[in-house]
């Protein structure tokens, strides 16, 4: 029996029942639409993260405090709160510390925050001068935080443009306005430049506030969350790290590094994490949509094994005229095979379809992994050969007898 007409009988018997063959392809186009578009979204992720990493400088570090013990229990990294003010200043000023440009100190919280008759919550950062240059910010209208704001605990804040969008409306200009945080009233001296990003990784839904103004007004604390650093230059990163850790080391009066209270990261370090992060989702996402490209491969099965039954007395006949078990498994098994392949070539459109649209709708960049369509697209070929023989095998072992008095 030739190829071309296996296929073209095998195309007749499964336009037979249509309903039935599309029902049993929608399993296997859900599951491979899942697989591409979570793979897509999970690329899309990782790098949207690594953009807004790198977008804050190739030369920052970041000084993290340790975790927070507390009744014998070990809090998560960076809980702690052994960073101060003090610390900062002494990063900035100390003469055995040659290598860094600038410091800058920083608070953040959340905070629910009131215009008028609208309200968001947001991230509130407390924040100094230096910010600006160590995290290339930039002000689009009226200023940042002066030194004078920091040290009179000025009730001032600079509003990210989400910020503004949520509270006053889109493209408003707040300037001159106030907004309430946690119930005090601050007055709105400049909005930034959008950054980009989204969910907790969003650097315009972020209000800036005088750090001295964060600590003692707002959270009543006296330590700093974390403290960047911005060295004077990427090939002095690793002896920036050096000399601030020792200082650090002796004005924690610790005598080793294996003792340290905090951490110190580079954009590297951070982006490796962030990366190792999103990688892992992104598998446990692709994990979850290969089950259900399981559960539409057993339904092939299913199918098939539904189809060896009706046609039994088929069978039969083919095999009484000479038909030999190697045709008949080719038969029902090329089958099984054009149902999981068209319904992978229809899962592949949807899931990049689907990839596209989710990605314009959370504003992340549209990727499509070319090697994830590939894969996608053999996987679906080898369920209908895995699910597809074992009915095939069934059909080829009937007996030609049995099978024609079958009723």
């Amino acid at each position: 029996m030739e190829f071309s007409e296996i296929l073209s009988t095998a195309f007749e018997a499964l336009m037979l029942n249509k309903m039935r063959t599309a029902l049993a392809t929608l399993g296997i186009v859900i599951g491979i639409g899942a697989v591409i578009a979570l793979v897509s979204l999970g690329q899309a992720s990782q790098l949207a993260v690594q953009s807004q990493i790198q977008s804050l400088g190739s030369n920052l570090l970041t000084v993290m405090p340790g975790a927070q013990s507390s009744g014998g229990v070990r809090g998560a990294s960076g809980g702690g709160t052994s960073l101060t003010l003090e610390d900062a200043k002494a990063i900035m000023t100390s003469p055995q510390v040659t290598t860094v440009a600038n410091v800058s100190p920083e608070l953040s919280r959340r905070a629910q925050v009131v215009a008028g008759g609208n309200n968001t919550n947001t991230q509130i950062l407390g924040s100094t001068p230096a910010y600006v240059e160590v995290r290339k910010l930039t002000v689009s209208s009226g200023r940042f935080i002066s030194q004078q704001d920091l040290d009179g605990m000025g009730r001032v804040a600079v509003l990210g443009p989400q910020v503004v969008t949520d509270l006053f409306g889109e493209g408003a200009n707040p300037i001159g306005q106030s907004v309430r945080i946690n119930g005090m009233s601050f007055r709105i001296i400049g909005v930034t430049v959008s950054k980009g990003g989204s969910g907790f990784m969003n650097q315009d839904d972020i209000i800036f506030v005088p750090l001295t103004t964060a600590q003692k007004l707002l959270f009543g604390v006296d330590y700093v969350g974390s403290i960047s650093i911005a060295a004077k230059s990427e090939q002095a990163m690793s002896q920036a790290r050096d000399e601030v850790g020792y200082l650090l080391l002796a004005r924690h009066k610790l005598s080793s590094p294996a003792q340290a209270d905090f951490s110190i990261m580079s954009q590297e370090d951070i982006l490796g994490a962030a990366s190792q992060v999103t990688g892992t989702f992104t598998m446990l996402l692709s994990g979850i949509a290969m089950i259900s490209l399981l559960v539409g491969g057993i339904g092939i099965m299913n199918i098939m094994l539904v189809t060896v039954i009706e046609r039994t007395r088929e069978v039969g006949l083919r095999k009484s005229l000479g038909a030999r078990k190697k045709d008949i498994t080719t038969q029902f098994l090329v089958e099984a095979i054009i149902l999981t392949v068209v319904g992978g070539i229809l899962g592949m459109v949807l899931g990049i379809l689907l990839s596209f649209i989710i990605s314009k709708l959370i504003s992340l960049p549209f990727t499509l992994s070319v090697s994830s369509v590939f894969l996608a697209l053999g996987v679906s070929g080898t369920i209908g050969i895995v699910f597809g023989l074992y009915p095939a095998q069934k059909a080829a072992r009937l007996s030609p007898i049995e099978a024609l008095r079958f009723e």
